[in-house]
């Protein structure tokens, strides 16, 4: 997938006088991108639009103004991009009880080894992480994840960890594998 450019970044007070349209459009482009996978696990994965408006609000937030203050966020968020025949992928990890979240988070530490996405041939492809993401004895509710899916969109995405009671997976819909093999063939 080809990176965002800073040329397509606004100024933020001309993005917010068009926000409304392009929050509408990159809302829009994360519905099949984001896969819940049980009831406590989502995947949403970022193609260019995703990363472009994140990149947007924090220029908007942070009221960014200077050319090499805006290219460093464009770097860091096209680091959410995944390279030839790659996705890049948000976990999220929903717990609304905070005493359980922290439990929980204590307990997965191991998680992200046990999550993988089906490939059509029926092989699991397992993503890679920076590794300074999992903190000491705790996962964070929030994790990046890339997978190598050699250029076809998986057609489940799962969980299989018997031993924590995880053994979840979620079949794509049609929507979900066009939405990414689109991003894998941009």
């Amino acid at each position: 997938m080809k990176p965002v450019q800073r040329t397509q970044i606004l100024d933020y007070v001309t993005y917010g006088e068009r926000r409304g349209e392009i929050r509408a459009s990159a809302l829009a482009a994360k519905k099949p991108r984001r896969i819940s996978i049980g009831e406590t696990f989502i995947l949403l994965f970022e193609n260019r639009e995703t990363v472009r408006y994140q990149i947007l609000e924090m220029v908007r937030t942070e009221k960014i103004v200077k050319d090499t203050d805006i290219q460093h966020e464009v770097d860091t968020y096209n680091e959410l991009i995944g390279g030839p025949g790659s996705l890049c992928a948000t976990l999220l990890i929903g717990i609304d009880d905070e005493a359980e979240r922290d439990l929980k988070l204590v307990a997965w530490v191991g998680l992200l080894e046990r999550l993988y996405a089906t490939g059509e041939d029926g092989a699991r492809i397992t993503p890679t992480w920076d590794s300074r993401q999992v903190g000491q004895g705790r996962l964070s509710a929030v994790q990046y994840l890339s997978f190598a899916f050699e250029g076809r969109a998986p057609l489940a995405l799962g969980i299989d960890w018997p031993e924590q009671d995880l053994a979840v997976e979620a079949t794509l819909s049609a929507d979900q594998r066009s939405a990414l093999q689109a991003d894998l063939d941009d």
